[in-house]
């Protein structure tokens, strides 16, 4: 179970007997959620995942400085790997730019460690593509607009089958990815998605969404026209997070239903 499911019952200051006593209380409730075992391999996926993004966030942080140092002596870099990369190879080449010697060293040393990053990163992708390659579920995944051996993996290390979930609606709303509510008196009010859950999960969901959003103009079937039309009316950000909880609805059904994708049923 979720501790925060459990918290409810606490019935007063947290204590190691209240705490069990309030988990005995949650665990009879017939409409609680339980938390599904993982297998090993599942929790062997996650982990990479995991370090994958510590990485990430660590390449992110180590540009950020870089130009945030550079900012200080009045040279400023566009965001992005490619774009630092060229700059510095350029800035570190010219003599008379005004960087100072120490500065010089610095980059050195943090280009270096760039590099590393990123050989680390390539190798950790290609891992994650092997796997993806390697698992028929994953394949039927990554048949689905939007989704790629990262969103496919990961959905899979973290959910297995899916069928603890009774609909692609639960998936969807355990991803964060529906509206939150506040009803009251008979009077529904949707409000933006609620963010809850996996924060992971429905960022690879999101930015795959908005890669598939750019290709979906070029295609007339249904499910693109549809695509189109939301976002004609609502932007490109409300249709890219509209996408992404269809895309879970389905994912949901290819893992929970061993279904085959068909565009035609998704649209």
């Amino acid at each position: 179970m979720s501790p925060r499911f459990v918290r409810p019952y606490v019935k007063s200051n947290k204590n190691d007997a209240r705490d069990a006593e309030a988990i005995c209380e949650a665990v009879g409730r017939p409409s609680m959620r339980f938390v599904a075992v993982k297998s090993q391999a599942q929790q062997d996926m996650l982990a990479l995942h995991r370090v994958r993004s510590l990485l990430v966030r660590e390449r992110t942080a180590l540009m950020n400085q870089m130009r945030g140092l550079l900012a200080e002596y009045g040279i400023v870099v566009v965001q992005g790997a490619v774009p630092l990369r060229r700059a510095l190879a350029l800035i570190l080449e010219e003599r008379d730019n005004g960087v100072s010697e120490i500065l010089r060293e610095l980059l050195v040393e943090m280009s270096e460690r760039q590099r590393l990053l990123e050989d680390r990163l390539k190798r950790y992708d290609q891992r994650i593509t092997e796997f993806a390659r390697a698992d028929e579920r994953a394949g039927r995944l990554m048949a689905v607009e939007g989704v790629g051996p990262l969103t496919a993996t990961a959905l899979i290390a973290a959910v297995g089958n899916a069928r603890q979930f009774r609909s692609g609606r639960e998936l969807s709303t355990w991803l964060g990815l529906v509206p939150r509510q506040h009803s009251s008196g008979g009077r529904s009010v949707l409000l933006g998605i609620s963010k809850r859950g996996d924060r992971y999960l429905r960022t690879l969901l999101i930015h795959g969404a908005r890669a598939a959003l750019r290709f979906a103009a070029r295609k007339r079937d249904r499910r693109s026209r549809w695509i189109g039309a939301v976002r004609e009316r609502r932007g490109a950000n409300i249709a890219a997070v509209a996408l992404a909880n269809k895309n879970a609805r389905v994912l949901w059904a290819l893992l929970a239903r061993n279904e085959d994708y068909r565009v035609a049923a998704a649209a």
